[in-house]
């Protein structure tokens, strides 16, 4: 590992243990969670991943389910699983699990072994409860792009 990077050759091996934590060379990754619908992916969304990716080795995304979705009153284009299924393609997302409740956020920081935690700054403050169990990050968005936009765009023309 070079300044906490892993190179080309780079292995991933389970620790003997049944927590899940992934070593490399007998260091311990540095693991970073981002929530997200990911619906409509585009751009924006890729460069939030990119970006996540960068703050660690091992990036999980908490997928919004779609019920959860739609408790939130939120209709996804795409179904859970073909999100989750464009998520698992994309190069810096190692690990896509689903997000059912907005509780399940401090069982899934100690689940994962978490060392960030990562949103976008419209998030800003939402979140600071969890810095007891690990780093907080807020990212900034990616100017001129989000999936309510392009929906509402699609919509009027």
């Amino acid at each position: 590992m070079q300044n906490g990077k892993l190179g080309l050759n780079s292995q991933y091996v389970r620790g003997p243990d049944d927590r899940g934590l992934i070593f490399w060379m007998g260091a311990q990754m540095r693991r970073v969670i981002t929530y997200g619908t990911f619906d409509l992916l585009h751009y924006g969304h890729i460069r939030l991943l990119q970006r996540c990716k960068e703050q660690g080795d091992y990036l999980v995304v908490a997928l919004s389910s779609d019920e959860f979705n739609a408790g939130k009153g939120k209709k996804s284009y795409f179904s859970y699983e073909e999100r989750k299924h464009m998520l698992e393609a994309i190069r810096y997302v190692d690990l896509v699990i689903p997000e059912d409740n907005w509780e399940q956020k401090v069982s899934d920081v100690e689940k994962y072994h978490i060392d960030a935690f990562v949103m976008g700054d419209d998030w800003e403050g939402k979140f600071d409860f969890l810095k007891d169990k690990c780093e907080v990050i807020y990212l900034p968005r990616t100017p001129e792009i989000s999936t309510t936009r392009i929906k509402s765009e699609l919509a009027g023309s």
